[in-house]
């Protein structure tokens, strides 16, 4: 195992997939000469060369669809956005022509592409650049969605992103990219569309995704030592959804909270209560309990932000009430 950066998995997840395939490249705002906006591509201009890392102009929409028609023409392109705010401006090409073009074409096109880039909020960034746009994505039949909480995620599923034949969504965040954390040696892949257990426990089930993901460790440890054991799922795959593990906890623990970092209205959390109340409604022994942020646009003030925010005080709580404490 070696020690490395969120932004540094990243990087060599691409290089990696590069080096073996020529018709992968990447293309973005500053991911060239500026080695990255958040220097997840440092070096990969020197090594490939300008044709296979593109600096582009602030322009989503035409890049997004230059990427799409590329995929469709045999590329596997690797685009960036700088924030996934900024993919609303590219959003008919991700969703109107990449996610339909393989069912449009009668399966003539595939259309293997990856849009990444940094999702929900980053500090003081404000309403525009703090939204979470999981469950928007994965709304959309034909596309994936993946959210990793740790480097060796990161870089294991982003390698899987690549190889995929269907257009991926890959989220990260920008407070995770000086994340450090163990990343095995060699070559390795995770499965797109399959959980993590993170911790095991019986009390509870605590199934969350992407950074906000380590209140649940914080308060998964408060909690331990008040003799309540946590079981942390990491969906890391938010579509495909790998219900199965969730549910097969729910059975053991009988309890369910979820901690998202998106608004509360039609969420992934929603979802996954569905399909936890449709599958399992007889192993739960208190209603599931959904943590969001507040509903409404992110404030700047970081004093109201941090109210906004779920936190581990949040988890404590929503543990203690359904183990009725």
């Amino acid at each position: 195992m070696k020690t490395l950066q969120f932004r540094e998995a990243v990087c060599e997840a691409m290089s990696e997939e590069m080096r073996h395939d020529e018709s992968i490249y990447l293309m973005g705002e500053e991911v060239a000469e500026y080695n990255g906006a958040y220097k997840a591509s440092k070096g990969m201009l020197d090594e490939f060369g300008e044709k296979r890392v593109i600096d582009t102009p602030i322009s989503e929409l035409g890049f997004a669809g230059i990427a799409t028609g590329s995929a469709m023409g045999g590329n596997r392109p690797i685009v960036e956005f700088m924030t996934f705010n900024f993919a609303l401006v590219g959003i008919d090409q991700i969703i109107n022509n990449a996610a339909k073009i393989r069912q449009m074409s009668g399966g003539q096109f595939n259309c293997p592409i990856v849009f990444r880039g940094p999702t929900g909020s980053a500090g003081q960034l404000a309403a525009t650049h703090s939204q979470a746009f999981e469950s928007w994505f994965a709304n959309c039949p034909g596309l994936k969605v993946v959210v990793p909480s740790n480097p060796a995620d990161a870089k294991g599923l982003l390698k899987s992103a690549i190889r995929d034949n269907d257009p991926v969504i890959f989220m990260e965040s920008e407070q995770m990219y000086g994340d450090k954390g163990e990343v095995p040696e060699g070559e390795y892949l995770i499965p797109i569309g399959v959980a993590d257990i993170k911790r095991e426990g019986s009390d509870v089930t605590i199934v969350s995704f992407g950074k906000i993901i380590k209140e649940a460790y914080a308060a998964a440890e408060k909690l331990a030592e008040e003799g309540i054991e946590c079981e942390i799922i990491d969906l890391r795959t938010v579509r495909p959804m790998d219900s199965k593990a969730i549910i097969d906890s729910v059975k053991k623990t009988n309890r369910l909270v979820i901690l998202e970092e998106a608004w509360p209205f039609g969420n992934v959390s929603t979802e996954i209560t569905y399909q936890v109340q449709n599958q399992a409604f007889d192993y739960l022994d208190a209603p599931i309990e959904k943590i969001n942020t507040a509903d409404t646009p992110a404030p700047y003030s970081p004093v109201l932000l941090a109210e906004w925010l779920p936190n581990s005080g949040d988890v404590i709580k929503a543990v203690k009430k359904v183990l009725y404490r």
